[in-house]
């Protein structure tokens, strides 16, 4: 047998005995598993991992605080919730505290692109802002508004992450206020102060109708939006 068949069989070999890690050939014809091939891969499937479980663990947390108050809740009750132990729970968060600040932190993301989302939308005023304010409640507010622990949960922002709920409404007001001065400056919204005064407003009208119930802040915040919309929007041109 010639030694270009020996290596042909030897490659065969060992390509035939593969089991979870396959194999690629290099220029020199060695053979390389496709782990080491990609040696990032391992390290991105655990982080993705570890996102997936730290979220179950942000939405184990809101239920449980939202049945008992955030004062009553404990590690060993979000970790049941969760499905998991306590020492696994504790390698993602050291604390209620942790927990707390990684959900308002959390909140504020996922309400940041939503919001810009639902500006760059298209429709009248006061849709867009309907839309705006939607967005910018977010999923948390029907449990934290329904729960008979309402007031504990809304204190928590203040109580535990105050800094970062300060940079992430300071965030949304950017994006209002970038949204205003683009509306602004197409003659469909006509402002009585800058965009950042009129931003702040906004969200704070927005904050003074957040009380429970759920479905009455809905109401009320659909409500203000219409209004505020129309308070916006330039007058149709005269014909």
């Amino acid at each position: 047998m010639s030694e270009c068949q020996l290596t042909v069989l030897r490659l065969f070999v060992r390509l035939s005995n593969m089991k979870d890690a396959p194999e690629t050939l290099t220029s020199d014809g060695a053979a390389h598993s496709v782990e080491q091939a990609m040696p990032g891969r391992d390290a991105a499937r655990a982080a993705d991992g570890d996102a997936l479980k730290q979220s179950a663990i942000l939405g184990a947390a809101m239920r449980v605080a939202s049945r008992y108050g955030f004062k009553r809740t404990s590690m060993a009750d979000i970790a049941e919730e969760a499905g998991m132990s306590r020492p696994a729970l504790y390698q993602h968060f050291r604390n209620k505290k942790d927990i707390a600040r990684r959900m308002i932190e959390s909140y504020f993301e996922t309400a940041e692109h939503a919001v810009r989302d639902a500006l760059n939308g298209d429709g009248p005023i006061e849709e867009i802002l309907t839309r705006a304010f939607e967005a910018k409640a977010g999923a948390f507010m029907e449990p934290l508004l329904d729960s008979p622990h309402g007031a504990d949960l809304l204190d928590v922002k203040q109580t535990q992450a105050r800094d970062i709920v300060e940079a992430g409404m300071a965030r949304l007001q950017a994006v209002f206020a970038d949204w205003l001065a683009r509306e602004t400056a197409a003659g469909r919204i006509v402002l009585h102060g800058t965009p950042e005064d009129e931003a702040a407003v906004l969200l704070r009208a927005l904050d003074g109708v957040k009380q429970p119930p759920y479905a009455a802040f809905v109401r009320h915040r659909d409500r203000l939006a219409q209004v505020l919309g129309r308070g916006l929007a330039a007058p149709a041109p005269r014909a």
